[in-house]
């Protein structure tokens, strides 16, 4: 049964890995930039990484936002291509470039007049806040230019041509580590502005990587959902309404998970002043093996799409059982890594002797959480290709709450520290992957047994 079930998908597979890989390469590399970023500040001063752990993931929260709002638009245009609807996929994808830039020009002003309140309901401390403060004052401008980055990025991935990411990210990312190198140690006469520096570092590495996919898309003959600067001139508010009333499910389904995110953070603060730092290089760890597994949802996302497009239910189920073999693959090969070198991984981040004997343990946490976080993130995509993006809102809604409430237990009433928390993540994945996993058989069963759009809408 198993290898008639490989034998009768993996058809799907070139065709996943053609939209995944250039994605998981570009992310790859973005990470690599980040971590690289928090080796320098980790070595400088072990408190960077607790700053880093409390600005970085606030900001964050609120730029997903601005990328996940265009799944509504992305959703549309690969629905459009598997229908062959050209004049659809004009006015989206025209619209999108259009008015993609206002939530992240306000988020900018927001990020540069209201951080410190921020950081302050964060429960962050005053030894830590100068830094925090330093850090999103010079990375806010990223917010002016997030629209445009995150509308192209659905133009290549909606145009099965994401290659050019992977040049995107390595111009990027060369140019980030050159000058955290020289702003951060302070090299070639620049002082060394430590966390100050990574952030100025940042910003300008962003607006590299965006002079690049402005001159790519502009020019490209291979984009076949880039709007023509005639559709973009002309668009109205319109097809980005309703693209977005589509994408703001998935915009708050993130913001949900982030928020959460910040909860956990707030619970590290009153731990001790290093648990957010710890929490932030385990973080940085996983987050190599989920951009892997992002990546392949991405491209499940853009299939399924089209799937739904041409109502192909073969396709739809063999992209999703492919997606998911490929992240069981990745969470064996992070546990293998994780469990044989624990400490060495640590001392990437900091000289700190104890930190660097106990939190091993953490690695194999969430490396072991991977499983079932690849199985929300692969049904996930399916669910959302489907054309229904308010399911996974619903049950990340439940989720944010339950993991908050569950860490709360762990740590403040059975003492479980930091492990508390990352065992209520664990336990938090696990329950909302048996949820997800029976709305996609019944979308699956629904659609072998009625007409199929009726299911995108419950």
């Amino acid at each position: 049964m198993k290898n008639t079930l490989i034998k009768t998908n993996k058809k799907y597979l070139p065709g996943l890995l053609n939209i995944a890989v250039p994605i998981m390469l570009s992310n790859l590399i973005s990470q690599l930039q980040m971590l690289i970023d928090r080796i320098f500040l980790g070595h400088v001063n072990s408190m960077y990484m607790s700053a880093l752990g409390n600005v970085t993931s606030p900001m964050w929260t609120t730029m997903s936002f601005c990328f996940s709002i265009v799944t509504g638009a992305s959703i549309l245009i690969s629905q459009s291509v598997g229908a062959g609807d050209t004049e659809h996929i004009e006015e989206y994808s025209g619209a999108m470039v259009k008015y993609n830039n206002i939530i992240p020009i306000l988020l900018f002003f927001f990020w540069t007049f209201c951080a410190e309140f921020v950081f302050r309901l964060m429960g962050v401390s005053d030894g830590l806040m100068p830094m925090c403060l330093d850090y999103s004052r010079y990375y806010a401008p990223v917010f002016l230019i997030t629209g445009l980055g995150g509308a192209f990025s659905v133009i290549l991935q909606t145009s099965n041509y994401t290659k050019p990411l992977v040049v995107y990210g390595i111009l990027r990312s060369g140019v980030n580590i050159l000058l955290d190198w020289v702003m951060i140690l302070g090299r070639f006469g620049f002082p060394a502005m430590g966390i100050k520096g990574a952030a100025i570092a940042t910003t300008i590495a962003e607006y590299s990587g965006l002079i690049f996919a402005v001159i790519f898309v502009v020019s490209s003959k291979k984009l076949n959902t880039k709007p023509s600067m005639k559709w973009v001139v002309k668009a109205h508010i319109k097809p980005y309404l309703l693209s977005a009333k589509l994408g703001v499910n998935t915009a708050l389904e993130d913001f949900a998970w982030n928020l959460g995110n910040l909860l956990l953070i707030r619970i590290l603060n009153a731990i001790n002043e290093m648990a957010a730092g710890i929490y932030s290089i385990i973080f940085s760890v996983e987050v190599l093996a989920v951009v892997i597994i992002g990546a392949i949802g991405n491209g499940t996302m853009t299939l399924t799409g089209e799937a739904k497009g041409n109502n192909d239910l073969g396709k739809y189920k063999g992209v999703c059982v492919c997606a998911y073999g490929l992240c069981i693959v990745v969470g064996i090969i992070t546990l293998g890594v994780c469990f044989a070198f624990p400490q060495q991984i640590i001392s990437l981040f900091t000289n700190d002797k104890s930190i660097i004997a106990s939190c091993g343990i953490y690695l194999i946490f969430i490396s072991i959480n991977l499983f079932a976080k690849s199985a929300n993130i692969v049904v996930g995509n399916a669910i959302r290709g489907s054309g229904n993006t308010i399911w996974m809102l619903i049950t990340q809604l439940f989720g944010t709450v339950w993991v908050v409430s569950v860490a709360l237990l762990f740590v403040f009433v059975l003492k479980l520290g930091i492990a508390g928390v990352f065992l209520a993540v664990i336990v938090d994945e696990i329950v909302r992957a048996f949820i997800n996993l029976g709305k996609y058989l019944r979308i699956v069963k629904n659609w072998e047994s009625t007409d199929w759009g009726k299911e995108s809408l419950i």
